[in-house]
């Protein structure tokens, strides 16, 4: 579908013609994000008016605004997107029209007479649009699925999955076939399969945990000519089940991993077989993949083998009852497995070994706080908990790590095709960054041109007991990338592994399935062969582009690429794209429930700490809540604040007060914009504490509760109130931290974009600062000082 749209405006300075995505804004603004990786351009309102968010379009660079950006106007509309808009029906003056949810569509959209099915005003609905906007008129759509009411349980679920396009539900031919498989392993199945049916296997996860696919066992052995230990790591063999090509592998590929939200789960297998017949539950046979190590006392793995095996779970452990055990061999928890904690003590000790081996190979390691939503019944928030990692996480972490290598350096060792996951180092632009902040901090330490993972990780120890070691551990994780699937072996970075691949997870990450297959493929002495895999879409696309942008010259001719090479290229590039997508997903949604959570504490007061600072404000995580928000600059105080970039922290001109990350206030929760999923806090200064719990006790209620005029309305300034969100145990998921993102980095790169065009706006006084400003007036009036009138 094309449609040409001409709007008017200058000629002069016109460029050549590019294609892209436009991104839509707030406020009717938007942007086109540039397929050759270029900026992106900048469109203004009225070029918003014939597009919507997600349209292909053609355009052209016609001028720079006052703030120096390229401004577009759209040439040409290339393809409109098919995706379907959620938002409540709202019915106004007789015309029937949808909210969408999403803010970055800009327009509300029409719904004729009859259009509406069985939806009523107010509900939350799926709109499938059957009329484009035009300059001068509206989108014009029809409701082909009710949602249900605003506040009915799980809502902001199921509207994240169609805001994101989660797939969610399984083919009737994918769950016809999983009805077709056993309830249980076969005689037939354990043929050819290593029984290690009498070997105490156990499984270790959290206590929220529905799938269980590994397993591990632990016994000392003699490694060489010294003392050691023979690890076991067993993973459920999903690839014995899920074949290549079938339908259950078809919407396997299609989800790439399964989606954890607070209460719910979207798998990326059917139930039987995710929380059935792969799941290693206790004291049932179950068929596994397993990587048998001998780790020498170095914690070096001396040797491996993987093979097809047949295992049953002696035990379920959590990840608090392993370290009951380990704390006290004597206690309770220990005496009601007193036979397996001998091996829950080897596991402890060769756990000890890997992570002494980790410091020599200098892995980057930074304590980072997780979060977990504690809802009730109905989904609502009771409280906000830290995730924290005892000794029992690390020890499962550190096995899993063992095994992953050991994967990749089977696949490396054979030469056959398959999926790494890649880390590569920091980008020149962002070494340069993390060196002048590091010179700016007064640190006596610096990285190379080229730094190793063991440069990061001796700032991280040296700085560790500074008082802003939060700032400086946060930008060290900043300046690096995130990782990726790829059949490119370029390393892992954070991990410090030369290669690296995922092994350990196949129930719930489709690269995982993808590398069972291969490493069944040489134990075969075959070759796997990627199925035709469908055309990549365009969250794929988006990220092949961000991914271009970072790929340096080569230095030599490139070699031709094989077709095999491009198709297992395509896979990693749509498990990496669809990673990302659940990864926003499940932020979008923990976003919501915070801010929900938040609004029954609008005019409460919480100390709490800046954990970013940017040219439009800081973001301060309260203590209490874990919960962030955005400060605007316009909030700060009656002096002009610059954003120094080098130290990552806003200064006054005239006082010379700093915020930067790590530093301690105090604010009060102003304003919460549940749609756009920000929340906005005030700084409360020294004294208005005081003067503030007066006017609590005069009006019997919180500030919130006074009349607007009376305590102030705060300018929508986009905070933010997304958290980090896997819903998954934390011990198993450490690689993740040397991805270089922290959690609720895109929802700030958001707020960048939103209060970019309000930044000189000022935000109406509140009751404090009206107080003050007429106290001072009065102090400066000569007349008042000798009480005499003043002239008229």
């Amino acid at each position: 579908m094309k449609t040409t749209h001409q709007t008017a405006g200058t000629s002069s300075g016109l460029l050549a013609e590019f294609e892209g995505t436009v991104s839509g804004h707030r406020d009717g603004h938007g942007f086109v994000l540039r397929d050759d990786g270029e900026a992106d351009i900048y469109l203004p309102p009225n070029e918003m008016r014939a597009v919507l968010h997600m349209d292909r379009v053609k355009a052209r660079i016609v001028r720079h605004d006052r703030k120096n950006r390229p401004e577009g106007r759209v040439t040409e509309i290339i393809e409109r997107s098919s995706n379907p808009i959620i938002g409540r029906l709202l019915q106004e003056s007789g015309v029937w029209l949808v909210a969408p949810e999403d803010k970055r569509y800009g327009q509300d959209v029409l719904i004729p007479k009859g259009a509406t099915g069985i939806a009523k005003t107010g509900q939350v609905v799926v709109v499938q649009l059957t009329e484009p906007p035009a300059l001068f008129g509206q989108p014009v759509g029809r409701v082909t699925e009710v949602l249900g009411e605003m506040d009915d349980p799980g809502m902001e679920i199921e509207i994240a999955v169609r805001k994101y396009g989660v797939p969610h539900e399984f083919s009737d031919a994918a769950l016809a076939l999983a009805r077709s498989l056993p309830d249980s392993v076969r005689p037939t199945d354990k043929k050819h399969r290593v029984d290690l049916t009498d070997v105490p296997l156990v499984t270790i996860d959290g206590e929220d945990a529905r799938d269980f696919d590994d397993a591990v066992y632990c016994e000392p052995a003699k490694v060489g000519r010294g003392k050691g230990w023979r690890l076991l790591v067993a993973i459920a063999d999903v690839s014995h089940y899920v074949e290549t090509g079938s339908a259950i592998d078809i919407d396997a590929y299609d989800r790439a991993t399964s989606v954890y939200f607070p209460r719910r789960v979207i798998p990326m297998l059917p139930e039987k077989l995710s929380n059935g017949l792969c799941s290693l539950n206790p004291n049932v046979e179950r068929l596994c993949m397993v990587c048998d190590m001998l780790v020498n006392a170095k914690g070096e793995v001396h040797a491996y083998q993987f093979y097809p095996a047949v295992m049953f779970s002696q035990a379920r452990f959590t990840y608090t009852e392993v370290a009951a055990i380990l704390a006290n061999t004597r206690g309770p928890e220990a005496a009601q497995r007193k036979v397996l904690v001998p091996h829950l003590l080897d596991l402890h000790d060769v756990y000890q070994a890997l992570l002494k081996e980790r410091g020599v190979r200098g892995a980057v390691d930074f304590e980072t706080t997780e979060t977990q939503i504690v809802c009730d019944e109905v989904g609502r928030i009771e409280k906000i908990v830290p995730r924290t990692r005892n000794v029992a996480h690390r020890l499962i972490e550190e096995a899993m790590l063992a095994a992953n290598v050991c994967s990749a350096d089977f696949i490396t060792q054979s030469k056959h095709v398959g999926l790494f996951r890649a880390h590569e180092g920091p980008t020149p632009e962002k070494v340069e960054m993390l060196r002048n902040y590091l010179k700016a901090m007064g640190i006596g330490m610096t990285i190379g041109d080229q730094p190793t993972p063991g440069e990061f990780q001796q700032i991280a120890v040296a700085t560790k007991d500074r008082a802003d070691a939060l700032q400086i551990h946060s930008m060290l994780l900043r300046s690096m990338q995130q990782a990726i699937y790829t059949p490119m072996n370029s390393g892992h970075f954070g991990l410090a592994y030369e290669a690296y691949t995922h092994f350990t997870s196949p129930i719930r990450r489709y690269p995982d399935l993808l590398v069972h297959r291969v490493i069944k493929a040489i134990l075969g002495k075959t070759k796997y062969q990627l199925p035709i895999l469908p055309t990549p879409g365009e969250a794929e696309a988006k990220l092949s582009k961000r991914l271009a942008s970072r790929v340096k010259e080569p230095t030599e001719k490139p070699k031709k690429i094989s077709a095999d090479q491009l198709a297992w290229q395509a896979a990693g590039l749509h498990c990496s794209a669809n990673e990302r997508r659940a990864d926003e997903a499940s932020r979008d949604v923990e976003a919501w429930l915070k801010c929900k959570y938040m609004r029954e504490h609008l005019g409460e007061e919480f100390g709490g700490v800046v954990t970013a600072a940017t040219g439009f404000g800081i973001f301060v995580t309260l203590d209490a809540m874990y919960v962030e928000g955005l400060v605007h600059i316009t909030e700060l105080g009656g002096e002009y604040f610059r954003f120094d970039e080098a130290r990552q922290e806003l200064r006054g001109e005239r006082s010379g007060m700093r915020y930067a990350i790590g530093t301690r206030v105090r604010v009060q929760v102003s304003r919460v914009d549940l749609d756009g999923r920000k929340i906005d806090f005030r700084l409360v200064h020294e004294g208005e504490e005081l003067l503030g719990r007066a006017m609590k006790d005069k009006t019997g209620g919180h500030a919130a509760e006074l009349p607007a005029q009376e305590r102030g309305a705060t300018r929508h300034a986009g905070g933010k109130g997304a958290g980090k969100g896997s819903g998954e145990s934390a011990g198993k998921r450490s690689e993740s931290q040397s991805s270089g993102r922290s959690a609720g980095s895109a929802s700030r790169s958001a707020a960048t974009d939103r209060t970019a065009d309000k930044t000189a706006n000022r935000t109406p006084k509140s009751p404090i600062q009206a107080l003050k400003a007429a106290v001072k007036k009065s102090a400066s009036n000569p007349s008042r000082k000798h009480g005499k009138k003043p002239h008229r």
